[in-house]
């Protein structure tokens, strides 16, 4: 029986998924960089690490990392030498969001977490709102502040508002991951950051407008209008096929976590 794969630690999700030659792409069949292969060329290529510090990043043994990190290089070397299209999607995963002790000293939900300690219970559930003085704000990818509602037993217990600390597109989606965020109820949302937030296991309520607290309220009733294709074109990125729903402490994106 075959050995489960082990899930690969990331901690930044693209915040661009695809990208097209300006020329002689028609037709041609995309090269796919699974989501894991993705972060270990940021780790290694952009960061810096070694392969060994690549591999505690990812929790995973240092022969793994190798090999991923070959597997990307290779993908990257077709799309270039040949003029193909690059797709990032897919991949063995889950999305961390800032308690591992390999993290990156740099790690901006290390410094979340420093700085909202929210407690939440096994039983409860957190929904975050795009916000602007009362209202849903509209451009998920800009938004400056989250209003955070934790709920039990279909009720409000208590809400915060929480500033973004200057993050933006992809990067607050690991930001709601960090703040355990379990439900987000915004306006227009582009693709990618909709991928990065499936990764983390945050269901997503799109293309809502008007009073936060009503919006809320509404969701806890059944009765929130919501757009489930909603898109935004005020952030990059795009998005094909289907989205797992795992993140840290959910499980494995894509595959099955084996040890």
């Amino acid at each position: 029986m075959a050995r489960p794969t082990k899930c690969r630690m990331i901690c930044r999700f693209p915040r661009n998924l695809e990208f097209t030659p300006s020329e002689g792409s028609a037709g041609q069949e995309p090269v796919i960089l699974t989501v894991d292969e993705y972060e270990s060329i940021r780790l290694i290529d952009r960061e810096g690490l070694s392969q060994e510090q690549c591999s505690q990043r990812m929790q995973v043994a240092r022969t793994t990392a190798q090999k991923i990190y070959d597997s990307a290089r290779r993908k990257l070397a077709d799309a270039l030498v040949d003029g193909r299209p690059l797709r990032i999607q897919g991949g063995e995963y889950r999305l961390c969001s800032g308690g591992s002790r390999f993290c990156g000293m740099d790690c901006f939900k290390q410094e979340i977490n420093q700085q909202f300690q929210i407690p939440k219970g096994e039983t409860t559930m957190r929904i975050a709102v795009t916000y602007e003085n009362g209202q849903i704000f509209q451009h998920f990818g800009h938004t400056e502040q989250f209003k955070i509602y934790d709920v039990e037993d279909g009720k409000i217990q208590s809400f915060q508002v929480v500033g973004t600390n200057g993050q933006g597109h992809g990067a607050l989606a690991e930001v709601l991951n960090a703040l355990h965020a379990d439900v987000l109820i915004c306006g227009g949302i582009g693709g990618g950051a909709q991928a990065a937030l499936a990764s983390a296991g945050i269901r997503l309520y799109g293309g809502v407008s008007g009073d936060a607290d009503a919006a809320v309220e509404a969701l806890l009733a059944g009765t929130l209008a919501y757009n489930p294709n909603v898109q935004c074109q005020h952030h990059e990125g795009h998005h094909e096929g289907g989205c797992g729903h795992h993140g840290e402490g959910h499980g494995c994106h894509h595959g099955h976590c084996g040890e």
